[in-house]
Parts: C-alpha cells; sequence; structure tokens
C-alpha cells in the first residue's frame, strides 16, 4: 500500500533531499510551509507538480508550528503514516538574539505535534530532528548515553524536543524516534550557515564579486557529513519494528579553520588574502568539539557515510561556483555522479 508522509520543515535543506527520497519510495508527500509574501520554495521546485495534475503526490500546506489549530487540521485531514519533523529555528548564533522565538517553535512545535498524534488514536509513526548541539561540552566523542549539556538557546529548545518525543514514547506508546544528527552540509545549505558561507564567498570571490569573507571563530571542531545520505537515515528509523533514538555522523571532526583552508585550497586561492575575522558572529557561549560516536545507527539501521569530508568541500564548490555562472572544477560533480543515484547528480 501506498505510504503517505508528512513533512515540516520541507523547503529546507533536509526536507528537500528527503521529500525527493520519500517520492522515490513511492510515498505520498505533503509537506507544511510557512505563509509569506515571496516564494521560498527554491529547494523544491524541481519536484513539485501542480496537484490538480495526474499522479500529483507532492502536496503543500500553509502551517505554522506556533499555531495548534493549524498543526490539528493538517494532520487530521492528511492522515499521514509518518512524520517528519525538521521545522525549527535552526541557526544556532540567531537563537541568541531570538531566544523566546526559538523556544516556542523548537521546543513547543514539537509537542504540539505529538499532542495532536496523541489525541488522533492513529499509529502515526513520528521522527523529531534533534540535533548534536544538544551535547554542548560534553565531552567527545558523543553518543546516544552521553549526557546533554546545551550552550545556546537552540539546544535547550531542542533538548526540551528530545525528552518530550521520548515521554510520549514511553508514556503513550507513540512509535517516536529522535534522530540525533551531527552537522550535515550540501549546496542547499542555507546561506548563512558556516559552511555554505565558506563556499558561497569563495564563488564571490572567484566571480570578482566580493574580495572579502567575514567569519567568527575558526577554533570549534564538527562532524560534517553529506545531507542526502542523512535523510535516508531519518527514514530507516521509522520502518523498524521498535522504535528507538539514534546519534547518527561521520566519527571524525575537522575544524572551522580547516573547512576554510581545505576549500580555498580546492578553489586556489590564499585564504590569507580574503577571512578576515568578525567577532559580531562570535557566540556567547561556544561549543568546542562534537564527535558523533554512529556504532548504534551503523548496526542497528545498517547506515554509514559515503562522503568523506574532502569530498563535501568539493561538491559544495562546484555547486557555488556553478550557482554564480563560474565553470566548476568538476571533482565535486564527479564525486556525486560515482555514488548516488541519478536524480542526486545535480543536488543545488
Amino acid at each position: 500500500m501506498t505510504k503517505t508522509a508528512l513533512i515540516t520543515g520541507i523547503t529546507g535543506q533536509d526536507g528537500s533531499y528527503l521529500a525527493e527520497f520519500l517520492l522515490s519510495k513511492g510515498y505520498v508527500v505533503h509537506g507544511i510551509i510557512r505563509r509569506a509574501s515571496t516564494f521560498h520554495t527554491g529547494r523544491i521546485e524541481h519536484i513539485y507538480v501542480d496537484p490538480h495534475a495526474p499522479g500529483a503526490r507532492l502536496f503543500l500546506h500553509y502551517g505554522d508550528l506556533s499555531d495548534s489549530e493549524q498543526v490539528s487540521n493538517i494532520i487530521y485531514n492528511v492522515k499521514p503514516d509518518e512524520v517528519y519533523h525538521l521545522a525549527a529555528q535552526s541557526h544556532v548564533r540567531v537563537s541568541f538574539d531570538m531566544p523566546e522565538y526559538s523556544g516556542d517553535v523548537t521546543a513547543l512545535g514539537t509537542t504540539r505535534i505529538l499532542e495532536v498524534i496523541r489525541r488522533s488514536g492513529n499509529p502515526i509513526r513520528f521522527y523529531q530532528a534533534s540535533s548534536s548541539e544538544m551535547f554542548g561540552d560534553a565531552r567527545p566523542p558523543q553518543s546516544e548515553e552521553t549526557p546533554f549539556r546545551p550552550r545556546s538557546p537552540y539546544a535547550c529548545a531542542k533538548v526540551h524536543a528530545y525528552w518530550m518525543t521520548k515521554n510520549y514514547r514511553d508514556g503513550y506508546g507513540i512509535f517516536a524516534c529522535n534522530g540525533v544528527l551531527f552537522n550535515h552540509e550540501s549546496p542547499r545549505r542555507g546561506e548563512t550557515f558556516v559552511t555554505r558561507k565558506v563556499t558561497r564567498g569563495i564563488a564571490k570571490i572567484l566571480a570578482k564579486k566580493e574580495q572579502h569573507l567575514y567569519l567568527g571563530n575558526l577554533n570549534p571542531k564538527r562532524d560534517w557529513g553529506y545531507a542526502p545520505e542523512y535523510v535516508e537515515s531519518m527514514w530507516r528509523m521509522l520502518q523498524r519494528d521498535q522504535a528507538d533514538d539514534f546519534v547518527v555522523g561521520t566519527g571524525e571532526a575537522h575544524s572551522v579553520h580547516e573547512f576554510v583552508e581545505t576549500t580555498f585550497s580546492y578553489a586556489g586561492l590564499d585564504s590569507r588574502e580574503h577571512v578576515r575575522t568578525d567577532e559580531r558572529y562570535f557566540r556567547p557561549t561556544e561549543v568546542d568539539e562534537l564527535i558523533a560516536q554512529p556504532a548504534k545507527a551503523k548496526r542497528d539501521l545498517d547506515w554509514k557515510p559515503r562522503i568523506a569530508f574532502q569530498e563535501l568541500v568539493k561538491i559544495m564548490v562546484d555547486a557555488d561556483m556553478r550557482a554564480e555562472g563560474l565553470t566548476p572544477i568538476g571533482e565535486g560533480d564527479a564525486i556525486i555522479r560515482s555514488k548516488f543515484p541519478k536524480r542526486w547528480w545535480t543536488v543545488d
């Protein structure tokens, strides 16, 4: 039987890749988007078809996670088999400037969805997009057994959502999973996130549109993977016989400085000539090192990453060069063609 999935945050990086993946599996996919005066559906335009067209399997609904009634109406009308809750105020630095909003959307938004699922009485499977930021300054590597030590309003909100998911699973028997995904990037990453900021900045420097790139703290280390791979782990969690929580990552970390040096080197540029520091981009409380211990995901989900750090860099730089009308170096494109299905050959 055809399954129906509902994705919050479908217009984001993960949401767009997940929608592609589920459509390839034969799902009917519904997505929640926020109403705005401008279109923000660029990441899914290539898979969207008019809902009146015969065979249409992707449908969008206006909604807001701060509005319980809207959330309830969408879930009751769609009647999904699976809900993938990806939407959040997901920028860590911004959460310091908007802590109340970040808590309302990121923490309470999860509670609103879980409560609708509970009251519906339907056997809906729920995926909560948790974050490695929840671990904060806990000693790496971090696994499912590592205590949370959040260091930002965003991370605190995600910890709340994590425990609500677990409580609804334990208390009401809802099939609810937490996916604690470490940093995962792609050409569809938001332009204000550091990896995309770097690769997009490089493309603009090569296009002679900008001279300098302004960044914050370059010392933190992160476990960086490739986003299209990570959405498959979300799906795998909801296909199991029993709900559980999983840490997903590569198991290795690289500093922001190393990411900068690797990307600039690939593009044939000297970072010392272009990179500048701006303290406005520093966090009040920093997270120094996040490294996944993904043994459980590898064992129970049969999931492991295929794209290495150096390959991720090449994929992202090539895509942003192409977006600026430049001829990409090409190594990143070749990597995608060798490791992924044809539908993901053009990922930007």
